[in-house]
């Protein structure tokens, strides 16, 4: 039996005072859609629906830089949760298996809790709605059950002072097989303060056609909703929390945790040092022994084992750093192959590259690779020295073990094992400075006047 997927992310969110959808806000440099359907995506779904409504064109925008396997079903007017989910069914016409309901701006629920749900449906159960034991219940629905079995769904303003007293509160997530769900939903009904169809009523409306109703339990942090900014900083606040935490037990070392922050697919491997302040953007691996200094800021780029990057260095989408790379203060490295005992150690600019093996970049070099209009690549062969405040325009090859004087500009090819020298000839003017000086300060004494 197979599963789908309906992510419910048609909502405004008027509460972030944002003309952004709600959904497409980011936690760890990915939208909260894009967690709720990389969770979704662990249990393999056959199908996977999300229903838009605000700002629709935008929310299908991205799901296809999200690189999500999704249909699109939209929701004109927001009424309620149970008619979101009833904008899905067309798309799931002759589809049998189970439904799972999710919603796009809970963005930590993780796939062994889905699972866990699938296998309570799996066991016999008609509903399954996965609850929480909730530190302060607040008005969270609560959920009346006895052990697993599930009676009922309660809301906080209906609930007698014994049921606000239950601590199991409804998250909103439910599985049931397609057919079951869509009878329910065409029985929910409108009529209460809001006008909407909810989708907790068909708790009720299942056990009052002596379906059963069963109850997953998850930790109560897997529910976090996003509504505010506040609670967008608080959900960014608890994934650094855990990331930190899984890359510690992971084998690696840092060195004031608080203060390194996590994209949401950084990988780092045993034994790797990050100092403090290092930001990880999105597609960053860092190969095991590697140390991260401090202030240095990586996205898109792979570090591999025993490589030093920083302080205060940049790592740009494509930067591929082969074994013991040295990257040093105030350099940056876009979209360059940098190989095997490299050295780029300060203040330099490596973008559209390849660097060889053991070549040295001195201080204040550039690979100019841009023309205003095109980008063009820069080859710097393998033992090669390239001195201080090196120009090298692209496109440009300097040669294995070749050199470049300090301060050139090198416009030309340069052969291996040759010295390129690309700067005017000096010529000292004898008693020039002094003079010039009087005449300035003369000047200056006369403006004063």
């Amino acid at each position: 039996m197979g599963t789908a997927l309906i992510v419910l992310a048609a909502g405004q969110g008027s509460r972030m005072a944002s003309d952004r959808p709600k959904v497409l806000h980011e936690v760890a440099h990915l939208p909260l859609l894009g967690h709720a359907l990389a969770a979704g995506a662990a249990l393999s779904p056959e199908r996977t629906i999300v229903v838009v409504g605000h700002g629709a064109e935008t929310v299908k925008a991205a799901l296809s830089g999200l690189d999500a396997r999704a249909d699109v079903a939209r929701q004109e007017s927001q009424d309620g949760t149970a008619h979101a989910v009833a904008q899905a069914r067309p798309l799931l016409e002759g589809f049998e298996g189970d439904v799972i309901v999710l919603y796009g701006d809970t963005p930590f629920i993780r796939p062994e809790t889905l699972q866990a749900m699938v296998e309570a449906r799996r066991d016999g159960a008609d509903l399954v709605v996965l609850g929480f034991e909730a530190a302060d219940p607040g008005r969270y629905g609560r959920l009346v059950a006895e052990g697993d079995q599930l009676e009922r769904i309660v809301e906080f303003k209906d609930a007698t002072e014994e049921e606000r007293a239950i601590r199991l509160c409804n998250s909103g997530v439910m599985a049931a097989d397609a057919g079951t769900l869509f009878t329910l939903i065409e029985q929910v009904g409108n009529d209460n303060a809001a006008g909407e169809y909810y989708l907790t009523d068909i708790v009720g409306l299942a056990r009052a056609g002596r379906m059963s109703a069963r109850v997953v339990v998850c930790d109560e942090a897997e529910t976090m909703g996003v509504n505010t900014r506040a609670d967008l900083a608080a959900a960014e606040a608890a994934f650094q929390t855990r990331a930190r935490a899984a890359a510690m037990e992971n084998g690696a070392t840092l060195a004031d945790p608080e203060n390194v922050h996590f994209a949401h697919d950084t990988h780092l491997g045993r034994d790797v040092v990050v100092e403090p302040h290092v930001v990880f953007g999105p597609g960053v691996t860092v190969e095991s022994g590697a140390t991260i200094r401090a202030f240095s800021h990586l996205e898109g780029c792979h570090v591999a084992e025993g490589c030093v990057i920083g302080p205060y260095a940049r790592l740009r989408p494509g930067a591929e750093l082969d074994r013991d790379v040295k990257i040093g203060n105030f350099v940056e490295v876009k979209s360059a192959q940098v190989d095997a005992g490299a050295k780029i150690n300060h203040l330099t600019y490596v973008g559209d590259a390849h660097v060889g093996a053991r070549a040295n970049i001195g201080a204040g070099s550039v690979t100019c690779n841009y023309d205003g209009v095109f980008k063009h690549r820069t080859e710097i062969g393998a033992d090669a020295f390239i001195g201080s405040s090196t120009m090298l325009v692209a496109p440009v090859r300097v040669g294995e073990g070749a050199m470049t004087g300090s301060g050139s500009v090198v416009t030309e090819d340069v052969p291996d094992g040759a010295l390129a020298l690309a700067r005017a000839k000096q010529v000292n003017k004898d008693g020039l400075a002094a003079r010039l000086m009087a005449k300035l300060r003369a000047a200056k004494k006369r403006s004063a006047n």
